[in-house]
């Protein structure tokens, strides 16, 4: 029998598994062909994880050994903010998805998405400082540290408050040894503006360019979520395109979880569906943003994110104009599907996909 490879426990809280990181695992990296870059960064692969798995710099070292090149650390605040209760990975049973569903359904045994609803708890800045510093400091070389930023709401804020808290956490970050920053703009779990941010061309456009002031030089990638009105994708591209260096689709796909339109979860509120069941939305936004890019000739990266499980997933994304990919509900399920897709990837012809 295979060996069962540590993972995120979902029957334990969140603060159980950010106290309890599995320790780094030896195992041989295929190697994959081609040459690779993520924001200016020559890497091995075009495989990463995304913001969700990597608790903290000791999660980020255990994928990083499992073949993973881009380790993007779980999205932090300017102050101490608390996970939602559990359940925060609700399984659910559904097909792919395109964004007009009202509601999915719950199930027992995880069938490849699940419903994310961890409310992007943050530890305090002082902890998470200093273990981005430890985190850069002991990745081996070659690897890339993107650390996700989200601005918090106050009642009394409006939208230039919240980019300035943006930007402190950026800074922040930057300082503490991140290669780039990882900005949240899509998270359906809260309640607030910075939930939805990328749906608002000028509150995107205020954020991105307050960010980009305070980091520099540093590579600024924007999370954004799915777009049901595809017509407001150029819109938004015409309002960061020249602050941002990439932008990372897709952060799920928004809906409620339930039995019935009466018997609903998280009372009632929208949850992001993550996996597979957003492959295919996820790709077409890709293919889309992709085509409108290459028609303003603008040199902004896309970040396949969403359902990828195999290489072919990765060839596709590639394939629809992402120059590479990160993996989130996979790797959490099976730690060691990296290094899978890269033995696939070796016998593949995909040398310079990332041309």
């Amino acid at each position: 029998m295979a060996e069962q490879l540590p993972r995120y426990d979902c029957t334990q809280s969140y603060r159980w598994n950010y106290e309890h990181p599995p320790e780094p695992v030896m195992r041989e990296i295929p190697t994959v062909p081609g040459t690779w870059q993520f924001c200016g960064h020559d890497v091995a692969s075009p495989l990463g994880i995304s913001a969700g798995p990597l608790l903290n710099g000791r999660w980020c070292l255990y994928y990083a050994h499992l073949g993973f090149d881009v380790l993007t650390y779980k999205t932090v605040r300017s102050s101490q903010r608390d996970c939602y209760p559990r359940p925060n990975l609700q399984p659910v049973n559904c097909g792919q998805l395109d964004g007009t569903e009202k509601r999915v359904h719950p199930c027992d045994t995880m069938q490849g998405s699940w419903a994310v609803a961890f409310g992007m708890p943050s530890s305090e800045p002082e902890q998470w400082r200093r273990d981005i510093a430890w985190t850069r400091q002991n990745l081996p070389k070659g690897k890339v540290l993107s650390v996700s930023v989200v601005g918090t709401m106050q009642p009394d804020w409006g939208i230039d408050e919240l980019a300035a808290d943006y930007a402190r956490c950026a800074k922040w970050a930057v300082e503490s040894g991140a290669d780039c920053i990882e900005t949240n703009f899509s998270c359906p779990n809260v309640n607030t503006c910075d939930g939805q941010l990328y749906l608002d061309n000028k509150q995107s456009e205020i954020v991105s360019r307050v960010v980009k002031s305070s980091i520099g030089k540093v590579p600024l990638i924007l999370k954004i979520g799915h777009f049901v009105d595809t017509d407001l994708m150029s819109d938004f591209i015409s309002s960061v395109g020249q602050h941002a260096d990439a932008v990372a689709m897709t952060n799920s796909i928004a809906t409620t979880v339930g039995i019935s339109d009466t018997n609903l979860m998280f009372d009632q509120q929208q949850r992001g569906i993550c996996g597979r069941a957003i492959l295919d939305a996820s790709i077409a936004q890709v293919r889309q943003f992709s085509t409108l890019l290459q028609e303003r000739s603008s040199d902004l990266q896309i970040i396949g994110v969403g359902g990828v499980e195999t290489a072919s997933d990765v060839t596709r994304y590639l394939n629809a104009g992402a120059s590479g990919c990160q993996l989130a509900t996979a790797a959490m399920i099976s730690p060691d599907c990296g290094l899978k897709i890269r033995t696939e990837m070796g016998s593949m012809d995909i040398a310079d996909q990332s041309s």
